[in-house]
């Protein structure tokens, strides 16, 4: 009996001692959060604003990864995101009617512009429809430079080339970066080009680039932001608690606020504007 109980004393000591030497890092890595989000709210300067103001709110720890949003989905739909941040409504209706995401919020907009050099060789400034200036662009051999990406840019300039009537693959005047949105004005400048961009990308890196906006103000060039939480009962990985802090972070009434000023003292506006609540545009 004594060796019996001394050896059940053993037993309990070292599932003890495995308890808490295994909970630091399980308790690490329930205070990540893995948040995949598109290039303009890291070029924009967006989150360096919002992410440390909420890992000190909460206590987590955000690991941001800035690509497109095409490929942010992609991350969700394998599981390797926990929350997303994204502006492309089309692929986003997809990718939650496939049962990768649960609660999709609307959390702002800002617009997308038609920029390029100040000679304006295709005459395109002015112009109320971003098709039609497209197919100004396109008659003019102009170049135009994409960031064929895959991203919720490239999505809305893929529209608008098809609403053109004009597939500018594989033609001379039509190259493509294969970069997120602050690169892709930079190769854009230097080459002075034609690029589709978000007004806040190009207002936070304007002073440094060759570019002026030539077309805006067409309903098309809209630009929804949405925050998806990744289905936690698709992806059992996934950190549900941290990605719906996030999402509920990003629609609060401190962050709406917050995103209805950024950008106003430096640039006399902001640069994306606050939606939680109302009504969707799509």
């Amino acid at each position: 009996m004594k060796m019996r109980n001394v050896s059940s004393v053993w037993i309990l000591a070292l599932c003890v001692a495995a308890l808490f030497m295994s909970s630091p890092a399980d308790a690490a890595e329930q205070k990540n959060l893995i948040l995949a989000t598109t290039t303009s709210t890291q070029d924009s300067g967006l989150l360096d604003m919002l992410v440390p103001l909420f890992e000190k709110k909460t206590g987590y720890f955000v690991k941001t990864i800035a690509v497109g949003s095409g490929q942010a989905m992609a991350m969700g739909s394998k599981g390797e995101a926990d929350v997303l941040l994204v502006h492309s409504p089309a692929a986003e209706k997809k990718f939650m009617a496939e049962g990768n995401g649960v609660n999709r919020k609307l959390v702002m907009h800002n617009d997308f512009i038609i920029v390029g050099p100040s000679a304006d060789p295709a005459g395109i400034k002015g112009m109320k429809s971003a098709a039609e200036a497209f197919q100004k662009i396109a008659a003019k051999g102009a170049v135009f430079m994409s960031r064929g990406d895959n991203s919720g840019t490239h999505a809305k300039e893929k529209d608008i080339w098809k609403a053109a009537g004009i597939n500018p693959e594989g033609q001379k005047y039509y190259q493509q970066t294969g970069l997120g949105m602050g690169q892709t004005l930079n190769v854009a400048s230097e080459k002075r080009t034609y690029t589709l961009t978000d007004r806040g990308t190009y207002l936070s890196l304007k002073k440094n680039l060759g570019l002026n906006i030539l077309v805006e103000g067409d309903k098309v060039l809209l630009n929804i932001y949405h925050v998806i939480d990744v289905n936690p009962a698709k992806f059992p990985k996934v950190n549900a608690p941290a990605a719906k802090a996030f999402a509920d972070f990003m629609v609060s009434r401190e962050v709406q606020g917050i995103i209805a000023k950024f950008g106003v003292d430096k640039y006399g506006s902001p640069l994306f504007f606050p939606d939680a609540g109302k009504p969707e545009f799509d």
